[in-house]
């Protein structure tokens, strides 16, 4: 398959970034891009290539141009297969799959479970599906990873008749963190990985495999986040939802959209603005941020029984000397003094070699 390329694609709500491989074990990053502002002023970016894309003809017409851009591209290479990231996978689907209007609606459903995700992961299939019918997909899952978790740790307090249960995200990034520890010799037993980003959680590893994480059901629980709150007391929820009015759509809103990093700070859910001010609001979402990123790893410290070694990763994790050196702090003085590495993610590269185990 040499000379042939396959494309990634993770989609948000106004952005998808993509990345393109030379098929190989392992494959070779060829170019990788986003198109940003989508449903406002689409502008593409890969390289030293910046364009202003028109959104007349919408979504439909951006995924068209763009596959078209990437199979023009001398690097690239026609393609011959697109792995999506797609965040839930529920309890059906713990690996990767090939994509098709069936498996599509059986993801939709999920959407509850991932409202900030969901949709948008699966429209850019839909949309590569009707432009290039030949083209083999493939769904990669955050939760998939996640599937090795014992009962003991996948269980919530909830009766069992509800069917709701733990799964965990980010577990691309954690798949390829695992990896990584390999290529380069780190053999510990216990350790535990933070993702640390506009989403954020920490995954405790033995031997590689995934045996707890700090997010839940949704991609909501855990660690605070820049706008997502993190865990919080279902209490305080009910007397919003009894005393203050709030129904289902404004308290997914509140919770999703409004609070962590940007609730608190009342300025942004992005830690480099808050870094900029001086602001008492500022330095106090930075410093829950810290703790209770120290408290949830300290969490899966305990699941393993132990931690030998941390790793971060994810955009703070990786480029976020003091945020490190703070949660670092917090450890060691709660008697966790430990091996720290700084590893950085590529979740892109990850559904690449899942494409690529697919392909055969």
């Amino acid at each position: 398959m040499t000379g042939r390329a396959i494309l990634t694609l993770n989609a948000g709500s106004s952005s998808v970034k993509f990345a393109v491989f030379l098929a190989g074990n392992p494959p070779r990053h060829a170019l990788q891009g986003a198109i940003e502002g989508i449903g406002a002023q689409p502008r593409f970016r890969a390289g030293d290539t910046q364009e202003d894309w028109s959104d007349t003809e919408g979504f439909h017409a951006l995924t068209g141009r763009l596959l078209r851009w990437i199979e023009a591209n001398e690097t690239a290479g026609p393609l011959v297969a697109v792995g999506h990231r797609i965040v839930h996978g529920g309890d059906d689907f713990t690996a990767p799959v090939p994509l098709d209007d069936v498996v599509l609606e059986r993801l939709a459903a999920l959407a509850p479970l991932a409202p900030l995700h969901q949709a948008h992961n699966l429209e850019p299939a839909r949309m590569v599906a009707r432009h290039r019918p030949d083209l083999p997909q493939f769904g990669c899952f955050d939760t998939a990873f996640h599937r090795t978790i014992p009962p003991l740790h996948r269980t919530l307090p909830l009766p069992a008749k509800l069917g709701l249960r733990r799964y965990g995200f980010h577990g691309l990034s954690y798949e390829f963190i695992a990896h990584r520890l390999a290529e380069l010799g780190i053999t510990r037993h216990r350790v535990v990985i933070a993702h640390l980003g506009n989403g954020a959680s920490a995954c405790a590893l033995r031997d590689g495999v995934s045996i707890d994480t700090t997010m839940g059901a949704t991609a909501l629980d855990g660690m605070i986040m820049g706008t997502r709150s993190g865990s919080v007391d279902p209490g305080a929820l009910l007397y919003l939802m009894t005393e203050r009015g709030f129904d289902a759509e404004a308290l997914t809103n509140q919770l999703y959209d409004e609070s962590g990093l940007k609730g608190v700070s009342g300025l942004s859910g992005d830690m480099r603005e808050l870094h900029k001010s001086d602001k008492a609001e500022a330095r106090l979402a930075i410093a829950l941020f810290v703790l209770r990123a120290a408290q949830e790893i300290a969490r899966m410290a305990v699941s393993l029984g132990g931690m030998e070694c941390l790793v971060f990763t994810g955009g703070i994790g990786e480029n976020d000397a003091a945020i490190r050196d703070a949660i670092a702090e917090r450890l060691a003085g709660a008697g966790m003094a430990t091996e720290i590495r700084v590893i950085p993610t590529d979740e892109a590269a990850m559904i690449a070699r899942h494409v690529m185990e697919q392909l055969g």
